[in-house]
């Protein structure tokens, strides 16, 4: 009567373990967890069937659905194990193991016609409780070494996944596993011996329910694909359409029939996109199909009335239906984006009005920056009485030779850098301000000593550049205006200054200046000499190319100097 009770209480216990997973259940869940809660009752029915037997054909019957857990069980918590550890195995592996279990349990099934299993049997009813005497066969030993082979099996992968997959496999997970496969090997070997009124190997099945119970509980919450995706089509209202690649249709949830109406009317596995309300998410699926690559679309609801501003605009995305790791179809998914939407086209307007008061501002100030240098060099300028209009006159020659230049290509000089050249032009002679006056204004040639000092100016022109612009943020404008002071009197050969650079160790910028200087400094009238007629400076020019200046400039400036002669003439004029 004893065991009558334990077997059926636990028996009890199995099938409410069972009711509560499946209330808990999520499609999400391990199938391995849905087959334990299924061969648990089965394995404890079987133990209940064992303590009420009155013959050796029913004593044998219920030995018979005990070994369904005895054989199955202990796969599946294999399994179960290997799953929640991520680790995958062979596709030959899983059958191969099913397979061993299933031989032994036909092995089991040839009880009183075979003596593979059990060699003998005998059935008696002792104080009246049934007892059944059993004489092991080699086919038992099998299945003893099986479970303990499994049971290695686990916990070898959970002591591997507890030292190399510590960040992908939660540790409280690891720790529960470890239980039910030591609960049910411990009462099969042990708790038999240690508890002899009954099988305590029940008790221990029902022990492990209870246990992959919270693991079923906490382990759909460390599933954060799947957590991920259901939250957020449950609070983001996305819809979905699912259909094979036949374009048949699938289904489809709540929030994608409010935006497809026709969808109410069309079966599972009909033909999808004939009619007129349906052409435009074939059109979508026909373009995914042709590049998968092409999977983002507009999917617009028109409101009641014809105002814009009540349409709701979704963003709908294309991609492969899976099953598995086997694609099986297509699946459009729908995303409210009206709010988004709006906000970007009244972020655009603001941004338009505020980038063109922006670009308003900042020409306002560029002009005022340019204002300020010329300002500065024709203040410069104006302290030197040989020089008058030097700067205007340099500043057109570097123009012209830029535009040669740029049409050439030979030197490959970015646009920005050629507008930078062009803006440092006028800047070249700025260190004339630190000159002596008495030298800078003397109405004749230059002493020696006064040579020297007039040729500081291109040294000092580079520092007050670099003093006047060290706060702006045009980094390649500040290099180029200060190499155009710097190095505009240096000489191809080397016998220039103030550095004595020599070819392409002078800045290309300052070899464009050096052309253009040097012929204002030829066509114009200076204090002491008179200006050179245009054919003169030429000539000069020319046989300056490779020893004075770039020979790389010759073409610019043979091409430039019939708008560099009309130029020039036409101040003559004025």
């Amino acid at each position: 009567m004893v065991q009558q009770i334990f077997y059926s209480i636990v028996f009890a216990i199995s099938l409410i373990s069972a009711v509560i997973y499946i209330y808990m259940w999520h499609k999400h869940f391990d199938v391995n967890f849905t087959m334990i809660f299924t061969l648990v009752p089965v394995a404890c029915l079987g133990y209940l069937m064992s303590a009420s037997a009155d013959s050796l054909e029913g004593a044998l019957r219920a030995q018979q659905i005990i070994y369904i857990g005895g054989c199955f069980l202990q796969y599946f918590i294999l399994l179960s194990i290997l799953n929640l550890c991520k680790i995958e195995m062979k596709k030959w592996v899983r059958p191969a193991l099913f397979l061993i279990c299933a031989i032994l349990y036909a092995s089991v099934l040839t009880v009183g016609y075979l003596d593979i299993f059990y060699t003998k049997v005998t059935f008696d009813i002792v104080n009246g409780l049934p007892v059944l005497t059993k004489e092991y066969g080699g086919m038992h030993t099998l299945f003893n070494i099986n479970l303990i082979v499994f049971f290695l099996a686990g916990l070898i992968t959970i002591a591997y996944s507890y030292v190399k997959k510590n960040k992908q496999v939660p540790r409280r997970i690891l720790h529960l596993l470890v239980l039910p496969d030591v609960i049910c090997v411990f009462s099969f070997f042990i708790g038999r011996k240690i508890i002899p009124a009954v099988d305590p190997v029940p008790l221990g099945f029902v022990l492990a329910e209870f246990i992959y119970l919270l693991i079923a509980y906490r382990f759909n919450l460390y599933n954060v694909s799947d957590t991920a995706i259901d939250s957020f089509i449950k609070e983001q209202d996305v819809g979905y359409i699912s259909f094979d690649f036949n374009y048949r249709y699938l289904g489809s949830n709540d929030v994608a029939k409010e935006l497809v109406p026709e969808l109410e009317d069309i079966l599972i596995d009909e033909s999808f996109g004939y009619k007129p309300g349906q052409r435009k998410i074939r059109h979508f699926l026909d373009s995914f199909k042709k590049d998968p690559l092409n999977n983002s679309f507009v999917y617009t609801v028109h409101g009641a009335s014809e105002d814009p501003e009540d349409d709701r605009i979704y963003n709908t995305n294309v991609n492969y239906l899976y099953d598995g790791n086997k694609r099986r179809g297509y699946i459009i998914t729908f995303r409210d984006d009206t709010a988004n939407r709006r906000y970007i086209k009244l972020l655009d307007t603001y941004n338009d009005k505020l980038k063109q008061e922006v670009d308003d501002k900042t020409r306002h100030i560029v002009d005022m920056h340019d204002n300020l240098i010329m300002s500065l060099a024709m203040m410069v300028e104006s302290r030197d009485n040989s020089t008058g209009g030097h700067i205007k006159r340099t500043s057109e020659g570097v123009k012209l030779l830029i535009d040669e230049i740029s049409k050439e290509g030979s030197l490959k000089l970015s646009e920005e850098f050629c507008q930078d050249v062009i803006k440092a032009a006028p800047m070249h002679d700025l260190g004339k301000i630190s000159v002596d006056d008495a030298v800078l204004r003397k109405p004749g040639r230059f002493t020696d000593e006064e040579y020297k000092e007039m040729k500081r100016h291109a040294a000092e022109g580079a520092r007050v550049i670099h003093e006047i612009l060290k706060q702006t943020d045009d980094e390649s404008f500040k290099t180029v205006a200060e190499n155009v002071a710097h190095y505009h009197h240096e000489r191809w050969d080397g016998s220039g200054y103030p550095e004595g650079l020599k070819g392409e160790q002078i800045p290309v910028e300052a070899r464009i200046m050096a052309v253009a200087d040097v012929y204002d400094a030829l066509v114009s009238k200076r204090v002491y000499k008179e200006a050179f007629d245009l054919a003169k400076a030429d000539s000069i020019i020319m046989e300056g190319m490779g020893t004075q200046f770039d020979p790389s400039l010759k073409s610019a400036y043979e091409k430039a100097r019939p708008r560099l002669e009309e130029y020039y003439r036409n101040l003559a004029d004025s």
